[in-house]
C-alpha cells in the first residue's frame, strides 16, 4: 500500500493550491479563447470538462507511473494566443486545428526529439528561466499588501511562524487564516456560485488551411517553447530525474482524445508543478509525488462541475490567491536562484536568463521563458567563441 503509506495532509493542500492558483490566474484566458470561436455556454462547459479531465488523468498516472511529482496544465499562452487568431475561424476549423498540434506534440515527444534539444539546456540556465518565472509571484506577495494589507500581511506573518515550527502545514494555515479574514472583511462573494455539472459537446472536425497555419503551427510552438520547456525545467532543479519523452508523447495522446471536446493544449506545468515539488509538499522529495496526484483529482472535480468551481475559485478575493500563490513558491524561487547563480562560469548567462525571463517580453506571440534560455545561450556561445579564439594554437 504504497499510496496510503505516502499520502499526507501537505501532499492533499499543495495538490489543491497547485489548482486553485492555475484556475485562478488563467481560467478567464480559456474562456475568452472558446468565446473567440463562438463557442456557447455549454462549450464553454465542455472546454473546462475536457482540460479538467485530460490534466487530472495524465496527472494521477504519470505521477503514480514514475512516483515522481507530474503535473500538466492548459497552454495558457496557447489560450491567449487563441484570442486573436481565431478571427474568422468556426469551432470545426478550430478543433481540427487543435487536432493537428496534439498529433505534433505527441511526435516530438515519443520519438525523443523535444528531450534531445532539451538536454542542451545548462541546469543553471533552467533554474535561472524557473526563476524568472516565478518571480512576479513572489513579488506578488507584497503587491497585494497595497490594497489587502491587513489579509495579506497576517498571512505572510502566519507563514514566517508556522514555518519555524512545523514548515509541512505552513500555506495550510496561511491559507485558512487568510480565508477567515477574508470572510469576516465580507470579501467572499460566494453568493454568485451556482451548482451546475459540465456537459461534454463533441464537435466533429474540419481541417483547413487557413486555421492548420493560423492556430495548428503557432499554438504548437507556443505550448513547447512558452510551456513545455519551464516544465521540464521545473521537474529537473528539483532534481527529479523523470524521463520526458513519454510525458510530452502522453501529453499530447491526452489532448488528441479530448481536442473534440474542447482540450486545446495540454502540456507539462512550470509554476503549478512547482508548488508540489517544494518541501511544503512534503519533506521527503520521494513522497511527493502525492501531491501531483492530488492536483489531478482537483483538475478532475473541477472539470465535471466546469464553471460552477471556477466560479467558487473566483469568489476569493484577488489579494488571497496572490499571495497564497506567491508564498507558496518563495522556497522554489529561492532555491532556483542559488542554482541559477552557483556555477561561475555560468552567472553572467544565468543572470540575463533570469531578466529576460522575469521581464515578461514577448516576441512572435512566443513567452519570455523561451526568449530568456536563447539569450542565455547567446551568451554561453559567444564566451565559448571568445576563449577558443584566445587559446593559442600549437
Amino acid at each position: 500500500m504504497t499510496f496510503a503509506k505516502d499520502f499526507s495532509l501537505s501532499a492533499l493542500i499543495a495538490g489543491f493550491v497547485s489548482v486553485l492558483v492555475g484556475f485562478t490566474s488563467a481560467g478567464v484566458i480559456v474562456f475568452q479563447a472558446a468565446q473567440s470561436l463562438g463557442a456557447s455556454p455549454e462549450e464553454i462547459g465542455s472546454w473546462i470538462w475536457a482540460l479538467g479531465l485530460g490534466m487530472g488523468l495524465t496527472s494521477i498516472l504519470l505521477s503514480w507511473r514514475y512516483k515522481m511529482p507530474v503535473v500538466t496544465a492548459w497552454s495558457t499562452p496557447g489560450a491567449a494566443l487563441l484570442i486573436p487568431a481565431a478571427s474568422g475561424v468556426s469551432m470545426a476549423e478550430g478543433i481540427g486545428a487543435f487536432l493537428v498540434c496534439a498529433a505534433l506534440i505527441t511526435l516530438c515527444g515519443f520519438t525523443g526529439w523535444f528531450e534531445r534539444a532539451i538536454n542542451l539546456i545548462p541546469l543553471p540556465l533552467a533554474s535561472a528561466m524557473l526563476a524568472g518565472v516565478l518571480l512576479r509571484f513572489g513579488l506578488n506577495v507584497f503587491v497585494a499588501m497595497q490594497t489587502q494589507f491587513v489579509m495579506t500581511f497576517t498571512m505572510f506573518c502566519v507563514y514566517l511562524l508556522v514555518r519555524q515550527a512545523v514548515p509541512r502545514y505552513t500555506i495550510l494555515a496561511a491559507l485558512i487564516v487568510g480565508g477567515l479574514i477574508a470572510g469576516g472583511q465580507g470579501l467572499l462573494q460566494l453568493e454568485v456560485v451556482k451548482w451546475q455539472l459540465a456537459q461534454p459537446v463533441f464537435t466533429t472536425p474540419q481541417f483547413s488551411v487557413t486555421a492548420i497555419i493560423g492556430i495548428a503551427l503557432p499554438l504548437f510552438v507556443v505550448t513547447m517553447a512558452s510551456q513545455n520547456v519551464p516544465g521540464v525545467a521545473t521537474i529537473r532543479a528539483f532534481g527529479y530525474n523523470t524521463p520526458i519523452s513519454p510525458l510530452i508523447g502522453w501529453t499530447g495522446v491526452a489532448t488528441l482524445i479530448l481536442a473534440p471536446f474542447g482540450a486545446f493544449a495540454i502540456n507539462l506545468a512550470a509554476i503549478t508543478a512547482a508548488i508540489t515539488m517544494g518541501k511544503e509538499a512534503h519533506e521527503d522529495a520521494d513522497k511527493r509525488y502525492i501531491a501531483a496526484m492530488a492536483a489531478g483529482v482537483f483538475y478532475i472535480i473541477v472539470g465535471i462541475f466546469g464553471a460552477t468551481v471556477v466560479g467558487l475559485f473566483s469568489a476569493l478575493p484577488e489579494e488571497l490567491v496572490l499571495t497564497i500563490a506567491g508564498l507558496a513558491l518563495l522556497s522554489t524561487i529561492g532555491k532556483s536562484l542559488a542554482i541559477a547563480l552557483s556555477e561561475e562560469n555560468e552567472r553572467e548567462a544565468a543572470l540575463v536568463t533570469f531578466l529576460v525571463t522575469a521581464s515578461g517580453m514577448a516576441l512572435l506571440n512566443i513567452g519570455s521563458a523561451f526568449w530568456g534560455i536563447v539569450a542565455g545561450a547567446l551568451v554561453v556561445g559567444s564566451r565559448r567563441l571568445m576563449s577558443r579564439r584566445r587559446t593559442p594554437r600549437p
